[in-house]
């Protein structure tokens, strides 16, 4: 069992930049694939970003966060981030983090969810 907790959210100014927090209970951390979601009002969830396990060597990030998102981990802390700078309007979510066993884009491969941080990007 993994536990998730999300932190970090907050309201921003467009072109501006927030880091999200994703805390993990429970073992072996460093042994799951993390993944970051997010929802919009009316929307779908969608991916945003992955990372590989142990070292986090591959990441993988949709298209429309390339180059203005990074997300990195820190297995001694059981924690995964997420950097978010140039912010837009359409950035605007309930931001996810998620643990899983396959490096996959698809949402239904994470077992285990966090309940989300709102993210609020005003333009």
């Amino acid at each position: 069992q993994v536990q998730l907790v999300e932190s970090g959210g907050g309201l921003v100014q467009a072109g501006g930049s927030l880091r999200l927090s994703c805390a993990a209970s429970g073992r072996s951390f460093s042994n799951y694939v993390m993944g970051w979601f997010r929802q919009a009002p009316g929307k779908e969830r969608e991916f945003v970003a992955t990372i590989y396990p142990n070292n986090g060597w591959r990441t993988l990030y949709a298209d429309s966060v390339k180059g203005r998102f990074t997300i990195s981990r820190d297995n001694a802390k059981n924690t995964v981030y997420l950097q978010m700078n140039s912010l837009k309007p359409d950035d605007t979510a309930v931001y996810y983090c998620a643990a899983g066993s396959y490096f996959s884009s698809n949402g239904l491969e994470y077992a285990y969810w966090g309940q989300g941080t709102q993210v609020t990007v005003s333009s």
